[in-house]
C-alpha cells in the first residue's frame, strides 16, 4: 500500500505529483489495514535534504506489502544547518524525544558529509550513536546508508573504514552472495548499484565480525550487509535510492569546485554512468570551463538539460525489491505496539529463523 501523507511535508505533494499513489489521513482512516511507521534520520547537508526525503520515501511507498507506510523523518545535532533547512526541519520533522515516545518499527539512517579524518570526532557523532543505542533495543530494524554503515561498523564492531586514493563512483554491477537470505529472494542475481564515497569497509573485516555479506561488486567491493541475526542492521555502502540524475549533479558539483579552486584537478566521470554522447557534450564543456577559469570569466551553465535524455536508471527495480523485502519481514514479526521490537514468539537473535552457520 502507498505511503500516508499524514504531515503537510512538502515531499508527499511532490511525489504526488511525480505519480506515485499517496494516502490522504481521511482516505487512510477508513482502510481497515495494519500501518508501519518508520522512522528516517535524516543527516544529509541542506543541499540534498529535502531530495534525500524523497529518494528514501519513494523507495517505502513503492513496497506492496499489505500496510500503510508512515514515514516519520527527524534529525539528530551535530549538523550545520543553513537558516532555510532550520526552518524546513522545525516545521516538518518529529524531535527525537516524540520518536522515543511513539515507537518505531524501523528506522532508516541517511549518509552524511564529514569534516573529520575519524568519524567519531564529528560533532554529530555522539547524537548519531545515541539513536542508535535506542533503535537496536527499540525498533525491529535498523537499514543504515552509505556513511551510516561505515560510522555504525565502527561502532559496534571496531571496524574504522579505509580511506581510498580516489573517489568511488559511479554505477556498478553486483552479484548476489547468499541467494537463500530473504532481503535478496526473487531478485536478479546480478544487479546495478550507484556508490559515491571516498571510503570502504572490506568484505572480509565484516565476515571476521559475523556479518552476513548479501551482494558485492569485484569493482567496488561490498553493498549490502546485515548483522548475524539477519535482519536487526542492514547495511548499504552503495545508495539505490539515487535518482537518475544524483551522480550527475554530484558530478556538477565537482565541477564547480574546480572552477572555484576548491579542487586542483578536473573532475573524472563517474564509471559506467555517461554515453559517448554525454561525454562529447562534457568534453566540449570541460574546455568552456578551463578557459573561463584562465580568462577570470563568468562560467557558462552547465548542460543540463542536454544530458538528461541519455541517463539511464539501471537499480531502480532492485532497489524497490530490496526494500520490499525488507519491510515486508519487518511486517511479519513487528508487534502491533510499535513501541515494542517483536511480536509474540519472536527470537530476537534470530528473527527470521534462518539457519544460522
Amino acid at each position: 500500500m502507498p505511503l500516508v501523507a499524514h504531515t503537510d511535508l512538502p515531499t508527499f505533494q511532490r511525489l504526488l505529483e511525480e505519480g506515485e499513489d499517496i494516502l490522504n489521513p481521511d482516505r487512510a482512516s477508513h482502510q481497515h489495514i495494519r500501518e508501519l511507521h518508520i522512522g528516517l534520520l535524516n543527516i544529509m547537508p541542506d543541499a540534498a535534504l529535502e531530495a534525500t526525503e524523497r529518494q528514501f520515501f519513494r523507495l517505502v511507498g513503492a513496497c506492496n506489502q499489505i500496510a500503510q507506510f508512515h514515514v516519520h523523518p527527524f534529525t539528530i545535532d551535530g549538523l550545520e544547518r543553513g537558516n532555510q533547512a532550520k526552518e524546513h526541519i522545525e516545521k516538518y520533522y518529529e524531535s527525537f524525544d516524540t520518536i522515543k515516545k511513539d515507537g518505531l518499527d524501523a528506522l532508516i539512517i541517511s549518509g552524511a558529509n564529514v569534516t573529520h579524518n575519524h568519524l567519531s570526532e564529528e560533532d554529530f557523532w555522539q547524537p548519531l550513536t545515541d539513536v542508535f543505542d535506542w533503535a537496536k533495543l527499540n525498533v525491529t530494524s535498523i537499514l543504515c546508508s552509505c556513511l551510516a554503515t561505515h560510522a555504525l561498523i565502527e561502532y559496534c564492531y571496531g571496524i574504522e573504514r579505509t580511506p581510498q586514493p580516489i573517489k568511488k563512483w559511479g554505477v556498478f554491477s553486483h552479484k548476489v552472495l547468499e541467494r537463500t537470505h530473504p532481503l535478496v529472494a526473487e531478485i536478479n542475481t546480478r544487479f546495478d548499484v550507484p556508490h559515491s564515497r571516498y571510503n570502504d569497509v572490506f568484505q572480509s573485516d565484516m565476515e571476521q565480525k559475523g556479518l552476513k555479506v548479501l551482494a558485492a561488486s569485484q569493482q567496488i567491493g561490498v553493498h549490502l550487509a546485515v548483522s548475524a541475526d539477519g535482519i536487526r542492521v542492514v547495511f548499504f555502502q552503495g545508495h539505490p535510492e539515487y535518482d537518475d540524475l544524483s551522480l550527475l549533479k554530484e558530478y556538477k558539483r565537482e565541477v564547480v569546485r574546480f572552477f572555484q579552486g576548491d579542487r586542483s584537478d578536473y573532475p573524472p566521470y563517474p564509471k559506467n554512468y555517461f554515453n559517448d554522447e554525454v561525454k562529447l557534450i562534457l568534453s566540449n564543456y570541460e574546455e568552456q570551463v578551463k578557459k573561463a577559469k584562465n580568462n577570470k570569466e563568468v562560467l557558462n551553465l552547465f548542460p543540463e538539460q542536454l544530458i538528461l535524455e541519455h541517463l539511464d536508471n539501471t537499480w531502480k527495480d532492485t532497489a524497490k525489491a530490496v526494500f520490499n523485502n525488507w519491510l515486508g519481514k519487518v511486517y511479519q514479526i513487528t508487534n502491533q505496539d510499535r513501541r515494542l521490537p517483536f511480536m509474540d514468539g519472536v527470537d530476537p537473535k534470530n528473527p527470521l529463523g534462518l539457519r544460522m552457520k
